[in-house]
């Protein structure tokens, strides 16, 4: 019998370890940015195309290499911060991997130019399938260049498992942001497809956030800077009107490295509790600098986790930090989160008891609701239609199918109340359903908004005063985006330079509260949300158009506002779930309860 165990090829073990640093376009932006930070440049320029697909470019003006250095840099296990295995628990350098040029030669094609200040000439090389195809002599300017082209191009595999255009982009644009908020003393530009998404000149930490998230965040965000003996704490914690549903304006750094870590996160987010409402996370930009001794930072091929010596202490002084820097903030004017939703919520500002005779017109002239025409005949064709589809749907909402055609059904024969204002209970022939009212609304909303867009028949209101919106420059790239599907919704928008945007009119199917409340904002955070499930843009939109502006759990719905949620849903074309797949509904036989009950 032959040997069964024999060694790898060279390139094949490279294509291996690249598979754990290299994973996606994001981790190349990382490690080339993580070297030229080391290489003390004070300026650094990052170039995108097709996703990072065909090329990632990264320029600075750092010390360069040397024509021996830039060879070895290619070579395995090089690196110009470890000496001995003790180094590993003292690195405070960014890219200590070595240059990470082997990894990223096994599995794309790299390019690099770089020049040394003593050097009157510089050196260029072309590496591919882990070898150095060329090294010549070049005319460079004074730092490196090296750019990454046909990422993937030899692991069709891998290339193909790469997300939408759309999402490796995002997975970038995050990377640049850790790394430009990590050194606000560095001069960061990025351009994606030649278009500028940041130009940001050396700063402050405060004004790089400004320039990064938007003017808005310039009054929004609270200085915190504690010291104990263990660590130093320091950078910006968000006013609860910063808060969002969407994840990712949540950044902890451990000496200027990114870390996710969610000990540390839960720390931060206890501190806002009784602050923001459930669901919604808080904005923050924290640095840790602690003693390398103290953490251990290579549990993660990445780096992004990291293990604390003590990690109860580092929590608990992190939870102290954020509430000392909340409690200078004067929150109690701030917290107005019961006329925070857009829409049918409006309707229930008043006294929040059932409504008396004739009052549901005076509601409907105080605030429009986001279902339309709340007078207008219902569809009963349509409901019939959708009784002979489904098998649980409460008889009483056909009763009135025949023969002989339709008629309107009463209202009145069956029973329905809230519960624990999260949820519409209903009275059926053969038991009871209980309809979440969250999700019943969104998918009502969801398939009234696309059909909206499908068919471009929205009517606008113009606003008396055009209403000015200032967002982050991933924000406003967002927006511009979806400009043309907004319009067909109903909204006049109009870039004001910059990343501010005028509205000049909306939807009337929104209330012009919504506009006090940023509508845009939740739309384009919940449409980033919605960029892992790699939809279409109207189909993006459509749903974060709806999850956005839908009435929330722990609204009291009167009387009437309950019955019109419940035609309403049923007369959908998919009752069943919203858009989001979470079910609207649950039905209940009196069997089940019985055997419940034994």
């Amino acid at each position: 019998m032959a040997d069964q165990i024999f060694l790898l090829p060279d390139a094949v073990v490279n294509q291996i370890a690249a598979g754990e640093v290299i994973q996606r376009p994001a981790s190349v932006v990382k490690e080339l940015l993580d070297n030229a930070i080391d290489a003390q440049a004070s300026q650094i320029k990052l170039i995108v195309q097709d996703a990072g697909k065909s090329l990632i470019q990264v320029n600075d003006n750092g010390v360069g290499m040397s024509a021996t250095d830039a060879r070895m840099a290619f070579e395995r296990h090089a690196t110009s911060k470890i000496r001995s295995a003790d180094d590993l628990f003292h690195i405070q350098t960014m890219g200590f991997r070595g240059e990470a040029l082997a990894s990223i030669a096994s599995v794309a094609q790299v390019e690099l130019r770089t020049r040394r200040s003593e050097d009157i000439v510089g050196t260029k090389i072309f590496a591919a399938d882990s070898k150095i195809k060329s090294q010549e002599p070049f005319a460079a300017n004074q730092g490196t260049q090296i750019a990454v082209q046909h990422l993937f191009y030899n692991i069709p595999a891998r290339r193909k498992f790469l997300k939408t255009d759309s999402i490796e982009a995002k997975h970038m644009y995050d990377e640049f942001v850790r790394q430009a908020l990590s050194h606000p003393e560095i001069s960061f530009s990025y351009f994606l497809q030649e278009n500028e998404i940041f130009q940001l000149p050396a700063s402050s930490l405060k004004q790089r956030l400004i320039n990064i998230f938007g003017k808005k965040y310039n009054e929004d965000i609270l200085t915190l800077d504690e010291q104990t003996e263990v660590m130093h704490i320091s950078g910006f914690v968000g006013t609860p009107t910063l808060a969002k549903k969407s994840r990712g304006d949540q950044l902890i750094f451990v000496n200027r490295r990114f870390i996710k870590n969610l000990y540390l996160q839960h720390a931060i987010h206890s501190a806002y509790e009784e602050i923001i409402p459930p669901g919604m996370f808080p904005f923050y930009v924290l640095f840790l600098d602690i003693d390398p001794q103290y953490i251990d930072i290579n549990v993660h091929p990445t780096k992004h986790e990291i293990k604390f010596e003590d990690e109860r202490l580092i929590y608990n002084f992190l939870k102290v930090s954020v509430r000392h820097a909340l409690a200078k903030f004067t929150l109690a004017p701030q917290l107005d989160f019961e006329n925070s939703q857009p829409g049918i919520e409006q309707l229930l500002a008043s006294t929040g008891k059932a409504s008396q005779p004739g009052s549901l017109h005076k509601i409907n002239q105080q605030a429009p609701s986001l279902i339309p025409n709340f007078s207008q005949q219902l569809n009963w064709a349509q409901m019939a239609e959708l009784r002979q589809r489904a098998v649980d749907i409460p008889q009483e909402f056909s009763s009135g199918i025949s023969e002989g055609g339709l008629h309107k059904p009463q209202t009145t024969d069956y029973t329905f109340f809230q519960l624990h204002n999260a949820y519409i209970v209903v009275e059926s022939a053969n038991g009871l359903v209980i309809i979440d009212q969250q999700i019943a609304h969104e998918r009502i909303l969801y398939e009234q908004y696309k059909k909206i867009i499908q068919h471009k028949k929205s009517h606008s209101i113009k606003l008396l005063f055009p209403h000015t919106i200032h967002l982050g420059s991933q924000d406003a790239n967002i927006l511009k985006v979806l400009m043309p599907q907004l319009q067909g919704l109903g909204f006049e928008l109009e870039e004001f330079g910059g990343d501010s945007f005028i509205i000049h009119a909306f939807p009337e199917i929104y209330s012009l509260h919504s506009l006090e409340v940023d509508v845009i904002q939740k739309i384009i955070d919940q449409y980033q949300m919605n960029l892992e499930f790699e939809l279409n843009v109207e189909e993006n939109l459509a749903r974060s158009a709806a999850v956005s502006s839908a009435l929330k759990k722990g609204r009291q719905l009167q009387k009437e506002e309950i019955e019109l949620l419940i035609h309403k849903l049923f007369e959908c074309e998919m009752p069943y779930a919203g858009p989001s797949g979470r079910k609207c509904y649950l039905s209940i036989s009196l069997e089940e309860i019985s055997s419940k009950l034994k």
